[in-house]
């Protein structure tokens, strides 16, 4: 079984309370049908769990088979570097059979930036090192597709509907409640 090997930090763009028993770690593909189908589910996860889930979406683009995965990225991190990682992201994701220049263009608009700025953002690459970065935890993680998730930092090896990662996440919320109660105990 693989685990995540590049622990998560301050670099990762996180929802929920640092201090949640269960942390999953997503690495998506914003072109990939089945992340689509996945960021639903993770929406769904999240209302249900509330503070004791917190996620974190890593950059995995598979630009073989997904030629606007890298952009669509690229342009999630612009708005990350402005304050806005999640309303693109989620965006992205919404509108996700329309992804190209001029989606993205139109998004970072109703997100108060600027249209210019991206375009150059994307003429420089300048958050492919970002992406990379992501890319190249995942490769060391053993991840191969998306999404792949990890869960506690274990490799989540079923599927990636709702039964399925609930039940995981459920698993892994028992097992903490159980070390903390069994901490308390020990005092």
């Amino acid at each position: 079984m693989s685990d995540l090997k590049v622990p998560v930090t301050s670099d990762d763009h996180v929802q929920g309370d640092p201090k949640a028993p269960v942390t999953l770690v997503e690495y998506g593909d914003y072109q990939c049908p089945y992340c689509g189908a996945a960021h639903v589910v993770v929406k769904l996860l999240q209302q249900h769990y509330g503070k004791d889930l917190r996620f974190v979406f890593r950059n995995f683009p598979l630009t073989q088979l997904h030629p606007e995965a890298a952009p669509a990225a690229e342009t999630a991190e612009f708005a990350g570097a402005h304050g806005q990682y999640w309303e693109a992201h989620d965006a992205l994701y919404e509108n996700q059979t329309a992804l190209d220049l001029n989606l993205y263009e139109a998004l970072v608009k109703t997100l108060g930036l600027s249209a210019a700025e991206l375009r150059q953002a994307l003429a420089e690459d300048a958050y492919l090192p970002k992406i990379q970065a992501d890319f190249d935890s995942g490769v060391r993680s053993g991840v191969a597709g998306t999404p792949t998730f990890f869960i506690n930092g274990d490799l989540h090896q079923g599927s990636s509907d709702l039964g399925s990662l609930a039940a995981a996440i459920e698993a892994h919320r028992q097992n903490a409640g159980l070390h903390r109660s069994a901490r308390r105990s020990m005092l």
